[in-house]
């Protein structure tokens, strides 16, 4: 009897117990599932935090990668741009009749009242005064002051130079003139063309040797703008340098000299009647 009871009472304890386990589950599982969301959440948000700030480094270590590669393509594009103006120069020592210097320009002239470069060749590499400053694409002025180891070059397109030019081929064009520099605009202007030539936007203008300082046969520029003349006005005629002053980087000084003009006295027939007496 005893027995009974007691197997009873067990029974009875064990079913209390489940009822009441199953009970406290009941209540503690909403209180649970939020407990684990929120721990799920707060991990995966430092988890979200931890990416974004590997994806941030990865992201700059990136872009530095890119400026990196970035300056590396540019210096490459300087330096092949170099090497093949440089090129250029040297064709154009091998091709011309006149000892060369090539130079580079270190300087430009800020003034308003003097547009010119300066250049890393002076004296001591044989640059003189009012010797001829070219590029392969064509003139760019002349030296007008030298030192020892840079000289200043005043460029074509200043108010006080000055050049003998033609409209087209040397021997082939009789619309000669003196070209003059229009200072800040940049441009050159041809004057002294009968107003009878036939002058066409462009046509290239050459030098003529006639200014002493240029040799003949050297590209000035071309013809930008034309305004008609007559039989007894000028045309008016604006030409673009073709050197590419505003851009310069290197350049070749012309060793040249241009040959004594005889005097007009000279060619007169009788002057050798006149010392003869």
């Amino acid at each position: 009897m005893n027995f009974a009871l007691m197997t009873y009472d067990a029974r009875d304890s064990a079913t209390k117990q489940r009822k009441i386990r199953s009970i406290a589950q009941t209540i503690m599982y909403p209180v649970q599932r939020g407990a684990s969301g929120t721990v799920n959440w707060v991990g995966g948000w430092f988890g979200n935090v931890g990416e974004l700030r590997r994806a941030s480094v990865e992201n700059e270590q990136l872009r530095k990668q890119v400026e990196q590669m970035q300056t590396e393509l540019r210096d490459t594009r300087e330096r092949a741009a170099r090497a093949q103006r440089l090129e250029q120069l040297f064709k154009l020592t091998e091709t011309t009749a006149y000892q060369t210097v090539v130079a580079h320009v270190i300087a430009r002239d800020p003034s308003m009242w003097f547009d010119g470069v300066t250049i890393d060749k002076g004296r001591w590499a044989g640059v003189e005064v009012n010797m001829p400053v070219v590029t392969p694409d064509g003139i760019v002025g002349r030296v007008i002051s030298t030192s020892p180891l840079s000289a200043q070059v005043m460029l074509v397109t200043d108010e006080k130079s000055g050049a003998g030019g033609i409209v087209g081929q040397l021997g082939q064009s009789n619309a000669m003139g003196s070209i003059k520099g229009m200072g800040e605009l940049g441009l050159l202007e041809m004057r002294y063309v009968s107003g009878m030539e036939k002058v066409q936007t462009g046509d290239a203008v050459m030098t003529t040797g006639q200014d002493a300082i240029y040799p003949p046969g050297y590209k000035i520029g071309e013809v930008i703008e034309v305004r008609p003349g007559s039989a007894t006005q000028a045309l008016v005629i604006h030409i673009r340098p073709s050197a590419g002053l505003e851009r310069l980087k290197e350049v070749a000084v012309l060793r040249y000299q241009a040959p004594p003009r005889v005097e007009p006295d000279q060619s007169l027939p009788n002057v050798e009647k006149k010392n003869s007496k």
